[in-house]
């Protein structure tokens, strides 16, 4: 099958300036998908505000426009550069959240400009939470008691039939943002009215708390055939209730057993498949340390930052391929660039263990700044 022969230049759209929650794993997406699309011969147009990054080096790719990240911005660009596609799913939430107000908009339909790799009904399904909700229930995939909330009246009459604590999700954002977990009326006030602003589409999702469960994550790539491979599977070392961001997390998994990890990665495949996601996918559960019990947390439909980490951990270049598989290629059709000799669609085996550690790096500062004296 092969790549798409339509596909003579495509936008990728950057993740913006480096913020809190989503920061230089973008930057490693978006440069390799920039390299891959760029080597298969297809012009490729960059569109990132944040100048203090690799992809935007003139030698990453073939056309780099640095502007804000907006609509106007993009249909500006689209009309001028008449485009044959877009790709949104490396530039983490910002751009996968540009390219669904570009459909929304009619701009894509406008320009006949094709949304590559993951459609945005998939990523409809995934990021809106009653959509997301509702498969999960069709596939037989445990949720959590959950509503989805546009107001403060449907918070309080959900804590009053389920009682606290409860964990506030907010729709369209990332790294945890406008979220939390709310022990109290003070708290759920607060952190609904912040969800509620956050989310671009003013919904939140309300579900009871699996604080304290295993939360576990499985890197997933799919294409177009249906062939379904799993990167990676990683565990936060800390629980349910601190985002995996700053979290401790180890890759493989060390404290499953092996029916608990082959019953998590059958949700997995399962999951992406139902979703009919065509590249990268992280799947995030939580386990009851305590039984067999499980509930999937979320989907993002996407390159996503635990990406960069399964990327390097197993030596599998996931962005590359994702980006191969949005122009055409399925995973029998490739390679694993990272090893040169084994197809990608070949399951890589780790026999080491990978540990990623957050931290804040007090070196920077070189001297000891000594207190303000009161006067």
């Amino acid at each position: 099958m092969g790549k798409n022969q339509d596909l003579k230049k495509v936008i990728i759209i950057g993740s913006g300036p480096i913020v809190i929650g989503q920061a230089a794993e973008f930057d490693y997406s978006g440069t390799q998908a920039c390299k891959a699309i760029k080597e298969e011969g297809i012009e490729t147009i960059l569109v990132n505000s944040n100048p203090a990054t690799i992809m935007t080096d003139e030698n990453i790719a073939d056309k780099v426009y640095i502007e804000p990240l907006n609509i106007e911005t993009l249909e500006y660009i689209i009309k001028s550069e008449k485009p044959d596609g877009i790709l949104a799913g490396f530039g983490g939430q910002t751009a996968l959240n540009l390219a669904m107000r570009l459909k929304e908009n009619g701009i894509l339909d406008k320009y006949n400009v094709k949304l590559l790799g993951t459609g945005s009904e998939t990523i409809k399904k995934a990021e809106d939470r009653e959509e997301f909700k509702r498969l999960m229930l069709e596939i037989g995939e445990p949720v959590p008691a959950s509503i989805i909330a546009t107001s403060l009246k449907e918070c309080y009459e959900f804590v009053e039939e389920n009682g606290y604590p409860v964990i506030i999700r907010p729709a369209y954002t990332l790294g945890g943002t406008g979220g939390g977990i709310a022990n109290n009326e003070e708290e759920l006030k607060e952190i609904c009215q912040r969800g509620l602003i956050n989310s671009p589409i003013g919904q939140i999702l309300l579900e009871q708390s699996v604080a304290g469960w295993k939360e576990i994550e499985y890197e997933v790539i799919r294409d177009k055939k249906d062939n379904c491979i799993v990167i990676c599977n990683m565990e936060n070392i800390d629980p349910v209730g601190i985002h995996t961001g700053d979290s401790i997390v180890v890759a493989p998994s060390q404290t499953l057993r092996d029916s608990e990890y082959q019953m998590l990665r059958k949700a997995a495949i399962k999951i992406i498949r139902s979703l009919e996601v065509e590249g990268g996918c992280n799947v995030q559960f939580a386990l009851d340390p305590s039984s067999n019990n499980y509930v999937v947390i979320e989907v993002n439909p996407r390159v996503s930052r635990s990406s960069a980490l399964a990327s390097k951990a197993a030596g599998y270049p996931i962005a590359k391929i994702a980006a191969k598989i949005a122009i055409g290629y399925s995973l029998d059709e490739l390679k694993n660039y990272v090893t040169q000799n084994s197809s990608a669609c070949f399951e890589p085996s780790l026999d080491y263990v990978v540990v990623k550690i957050p931290k804040w790096p007090f070196d920077k500062f070189n001297r000891q700044i000594e207190p303000l004296e009161l006067r």
